[in-house]
């Protein structure tokens, strides 16, 4: 029984993000754009080191941010956070330049998350650059926490999602 409920629940909550809400308007995303120094094998690889830690350290910071103002307004007060975070792991691997992070407005291609997808367009986003930034880039979505399902860290593994918060309080109660 509680199977067939929460199958109902989820079907219903799906429904009704697809056809009535605004799940997919640009104004409600908050994206992350790492850009590495050069697209050197060593420059590339760190990329993906920097990108590791600055997650891990954003996770606490933005996963209980309520709506994409308070994640801006976190970001914004945790950039030079940001920089000695991926300063560190830039000396650790013996790089001498450092990052620059500051919030921008961007341009950004299509991207598929999953299921959901990002159209093409201008998005409010951290940049993070590498050096001079001239590397080829990774991206992501910091709000709603897309990039936050996945670390390498299980203290800073958590459930992001309402959907599945409002099932479990149901199951929970029944």
């Amino acid at each position: 029984m509680k199977y067939l409920f929460s199958l109902i629940l989820v079907v219903s909550i799906t429904l009704i993000l697809v056809f009535c809400g605004n799940f997919g308007e640009k104004e409600e995303y908050f994206r992350i754009h790492i850009r590495a120094n050069s697209n050197s094998t060593a420059d590339q690889n760190v990329k993906y080191k920097v990108k590791d830690e600055v997650v891990d350290f954003l996770i606490p910071l933005l996963t209980n941010a309520t709506t994409k103002d308070e994640a801006e307004a976190i970001l914004n007060q945790n950039l030079s956070e940001i920089e000695s975070v991926a300063n560190k792991v830039l000396s650790e691997n013996g790089f001498s330049y450092k990052s620059k992070a500051y919030l921008s407005f961007e341009e950004f291609p299509a991207r598929s998350y999953g299921d959901l997808v990002l159209d093409e367009g201008f998005y409010d986003a951290l940049i993070l650059a590498l050096g001079s930034g001239s590397g080829d880039n990774w991206w992501c979505v910091v709000y709603p926490p897309f990039c936050f399902l996945e670390t390498k860290k299980s203290e800073n593994y958590v459930y992001i999602s309402k959907i599945w918060e409002i099932i479990n309080s149901v199951i929970g109660n029944t």
